[in-house]
C-alpha cells in the first residue's frame, strides 16, 4: 500500500489541472509576447489566471506578479524592499522558512541590515508585545516578515493584528501565505500587508510555479531584468503552461475549500485519536485548540530502540513522511522549529501532512505500521516540553 502523507511538502497534481495542461500544452504553444493570434491566445490564457488569483485573496490583478515559486515569491519581496524602499531592519522569527531566513542572512552581509528576530513561544505563536516593542525601538525603515502558518508544527499567525501593529509603527509587511493559499480564506483588503506569497504546489498544481502580491502602493523594480514580461517587474519568457495549472488548481481549491476542509480535518484528528490510543507518551508540536493549519499534524514519539529509524522504515512500508521542511536538506537533519520550541532530548518528531485525496483507511494502515515500533499503550495522552496533549 503506497501512503502519501507529507502534502505539506508538495501535493499530487489534481487530475482535473492535468487534462487542462494536456490541451494546452498540445495547442497552445505561442510566446505570451508574440503579437500574431497564437501568441495573443497565450496572453489570454495568462491574464485568466492572472484573474483567478487576484480574485481568490481579493487583490487587483495589476497587483498579481507570477514567479517560479513562493522561494522566488519570498526573495523577491525581502531584497526588493532593501534596494527600493530604503528597509534597513528586518524583523522575522527564528521558525521561517529557510527561504525567508536565509534570504535575510544574505541581506545582512551584504547591505548590513539589522535583523531582529521575534520572540516565540512553546506552541509556535509569535509574541506580539515583543514585535511592538522592537518596532517601537526606532524610526528606520522596517519590513515585517512573518509566515501565515508555520509549514512544520502548523501553528498560524494572526496576520491581521500583525499588519495593524505595522501599521502603527509605520512599517512594511511581508507575509509567506505558502501554507494557507488555497487552504483558507484571505482577504488582502482587509489586511494592512505589502507583500504576500504563494506556490501552486502546495494546492495541487505544478511545481515550479507561484506568484507575488505585492500592494499598489510598494513601488519596487523588478528582481529579474529582461524583455519586460510581468509588466515589466520579472524578465524571462512566462511559464505559460505554469501559471495556466496554477490558476486551475487554485479555482478549484477556492471552490471546494470547505469540503476539502472537512475532509482534511476529520483525517487529520483520527490520527491524532489513533495515535494516542496505540503509542505510550506521543504527543503534538504546535497550536491544537485555536486557529492551526489543518493539513499539518507534527507528532512527537518517545525514544526507543528503532526511534530514529522510523522514516526510513515507513518509507519501506510504503509511508511518505518527513522529518521538518523537505526544503532544508535532501535527508533527514532535524528541524530548526523543533529545535527552537522545544523538545525532549531522544524523541522523534515526525510530520504528517494531509489532503482531501487521503482516507481513513491509509490512517489506519500507517498507525499499524508504527506501533510496530513501541509497546502497547498504557495510557493516552502525555506532554513534554513544547507540546500539547490532545
Amino acid at each position: 500500500m503506497r501512503v502519501y502523507f507529507d502534502n505539506a511538502a508538495t501535493t499530487p497534481l489534481d487530475s482535473r489541472v492535468l487534462a487542462e495542461l494536456k490541451d494546452k500544452l498540445e495547442n497552445l504553444y505561442g510566446n505570451p509576447s508574440s503579437i500574431h493570434q497564437l501568441g495573443r491566445t497565450s496572453k489570454n490564457e495568462i491574464e485568466k489566471a492572472r484573474k483567478i488569483v487576484a480574485q481568490n485573496i481579493n487583490a487587483s490583478t495589476g497587483e498579481i506578479f507570477f514567479t517560479s515559486g513562493g522561494t522566488e515569491s519570498n526573495n523577491t519581496a525581502l531584497k526588493c524592499a532593501v534596494r527600493d524602499l530604503g528597509v534597513r531592519r528586518i524583523i522575522t522569527s527564528p521558525i521561517e522558512h529557510h527561504c525567508v531566513l536565509h534570504a535575510v542572512e544574505c541581506l545582512e552581509g551584504s547591505d548590513d541590515i539589522e535583523k531582529l528576530l521575534v520572540n516565540v513561544d512553546p506552541l509556535g505563536h509569535f509574541e506580539l508585545d515583543h514585535l511592538e516593542e522592537l518596532l517601537s525601538q526606532t524610526d528606520e525603515k522596517t519590513l515585517v516578515s512573518l509566515m501565515h502558518a508555520n509549514n512544520e508544527i502548523g501553528t498560524m499567525a494572526d496576520i491581521k493584528a500583525i499588519g495593524e501593529i505595522c501599521r502603527k509603527y509605520g512599517a512594511f509587511f511581508h507575509s509567506d501565505t505558502i501554507q494557507t493559499v488555497g487552504h483558507f480564506p484571505i482577504d488582502v483588503s482587509d489586511l494592512y500587508v505589502h507583500f504576500m506569497s504563494g506556490s501552486a504546489h502546495k494546492f495541487h498544481g505544478p511545481k515550479g510555479v507561484g506568484f507575488l502580491y505585492i500592494n499598489s502602493d510598494s513601488l519596487i523594480k523588478p528582481f529579474i531584468d529582461g524583455g519586460g514580461q510581468e509588466r515589466n517587474m520579472r524578465g524571462g519568457t512566462e511559464n505559460l503552461h505554469g501559471i495556466i495549472g496554477m490558476g486551475k488548481a487554485l479555482e478549484l481549491a477556492s471552490g471546494e475549500m470547505e469540503e476539502r476542509r472537512e475532509v482534511i480535518s476529520r483525517i487529520r484528528s483520527h490520527m491524532k485519536h489513533r495515535l494516542l490510543e496505540t503509542v505510550d507518551g506521543v504527543c503534538f508540536h504546535g497550536e491544537q485548540e485555536g486557529d492551526h493549519l489543518y493539513t499539518v499534524l507534527s507528532v512527537s514519539f518517545p525514544q526507543g530502540p528503532k526511534t530514529e529509524m522510523m522514516l526510513m522504515a515507513l518509507d519501506i512500508a510504503g509511508i511518505c513522511a518527513s522529518g521538518g521542511s523537505a526544503c532544508s536538506s535532501g535527508s533527514d537533519k532535524g528541524s530548526h522549529v523543533i529545535e527552537k520550541i522545544g523538545d525532549v532530548e531522544g524523541r522523534k518528531t515526525i510530520r504528517f501532512s494531509f489532503s482531501h485525496l487521503n482516507t481513513l483507511e491509509e490512517v489506519e494502515y500507517a498507525v499499524e505500521k508504527i506501533s510496530d515500533f513501541f509497546p502497547r499503550v498504557s495510557k493516552k495522552e502525555g506532554v513534554v516540553s513544547g507540546e500539547t496533549k490532545a
